[in-house]
């Protein structure tokens, strides 16, 4: 039997790593600026992480949810005080398709109506529901179709009141920032526009904070430097620091019914365990600072450089916008220099690193990045 051939690899497999360092088969050392698609947040092995998953596992690792486990309580008690949003609730999933779901299910039973509105370029998963609010027709088979979904135009409050006027949207869901798109934020003013159409109309609000939360941009969540409070917030990625674990966070306003929601595996004692041991690591050495203190530097000294066009995000969710082919810079990086970074749409190289970065290891990528923009200008 074969693998299913549905990704394009580069030819280097990781077998080691620790903070922002990663090391392939053959001893090779790389700076990892991309954190596995913004999934590591407190760095690769931490030891408080290990220590952790390896002492849950030997007691227990699994069992289903028709038991109690106190272990979801405190989850849920150091997630609300580390964001800020005690009075809310907490299901938890598998992953960010998962949580997206789960997320436009409580709407619809909370509104009894079924359309949503998502936004141009945005990506929310791969699920059926989550691709069908995801901009990207070509992931989108046949089955995924009959959703009611329609697309608008980020940060274009008057489209979004006349698909609202129309009176059967269940919920609008948006990114926190735009990830695959190119890293492109909603403004402050439009989410508060936003909050308060939803508001009126009797419209669930989620944010899909799945890439951008957990302090990749500086804040907890990236929506919070609009001030605004969502009715409902999808979380994943940075969340297990690389297990596998999703949820959502209920406003109040939201009632429970007994099996209105479910999963197997999602909230289980190992995920449980990893999700707690980065709640700990993120407060203790004050990493959502850390982002925001690093982002800052990032933006700051890559203004400067020629050939980086724009640099869009917050934290260390960042886009650069180059003028060479990103593809070209990207390779060089990783195979001369072995540095791990991301791409996205638009030519547009990603940065989603650890939020444990120094500025000593962002100091190298800037110089490395520098140099290799001027190889590849100097021959055009």
């Amino acid at each position: 039997m074969k693998l299913f051939d549905v990704y394009s690899l580069w030819p280097i497999e990781p077998v080691k790593a620790l903070g922002c360092k990663v090391w392939d088969k053959g001893g090779t050392e790389y700076l990892d600026l991309y954190g596995g698609h913004a999934v590591i947040s407190i760095g690769h092995s931490h030891p408080h992480y290990v220590k952790m998953i390896q002492e849950q596992v030997a007691n227990i690792g699994f069992y289903s949810n028709s038991v109690e486990n106190s272990l979801q309580t405190e989850l849920a008690e150091k997630l609300g005080e580390l964001s800020g949003y005690t009075d809310y609730s907490l299901f938890l999933a598998n992953s960010g398709a998962e949580a997206n779901e789960n997320a436009l299910k409580l709407a619809s039973f909370h509104t009894g109506k079924s359309r949503v509105i998502a936004f141009n370029e945005a990506f929310h998963g791969r699920t059926s529901g989550a691709v069908a609010i995801t901009d990207n027709v070509a992931i989108q088979a046949p089955f995924n179709q009959g959703h009611k979904v329609t697309f608008v135009p980020l940060n274009d409050i008057d489209a979004v009141k006349s698909e609202m006027s129309k009176g059967d949207v269940a919920a609008v869901i948006i990114e926190g920032i735009q990830g695959v798109a190119g890293i492109y934020s909603p403004t402050d003013e439009f989410l508060q526009q936003l909050s308060v159409v939803c508001e009126e109309n009797d419209v669930v609000l989620v944010l899909d904070e799945i890439q951008s939360g957990y302090g990749r941009t500086g804040k907890f969540f990236a929506h919070q430097y609009s001030g605004i409070k969502p009715d409902i917030i999808s979380m994943a990625k940075g969340m297990g620091n690389g297990f596998p674990v999703g949820g959502i966070l209920i406003s109040p306003k939201f009632e429970a019914k007994s099996g209105m929601l479910g999963t197997t595996f999602g909230g289980n004692h190992l995920a449980c365990a990893a999700a707690i041991a980065v709640l700990d690591v993120m407060k203790n050495e004050a990493l959502v600072e850390n982002a925001k203190a690093i982002g800052d530097y990032l933006i700051h000294q890559l203004g400067s450089i020629k050939g980086v066009k724009e640099v869009r995000g917050s934290g260390l969710m960042l886009g650069i916008d180059l003028e060479p082919e990103l593809a070209s810079v990207r390779n060089k990086l990783l195979f001369e220099n072995h540095i791990f970074t991301g791409g996205a749409k638009n030519n547009v190289m990603r940065l989603l690193p650890p939020l444990s970065i120094t500025k000593e290891e962002v100091d190298i990528f800037l110089s490395e990045l520098k140099a290799q923009i001027q190889l590849l200008e100097a021959k055009s």
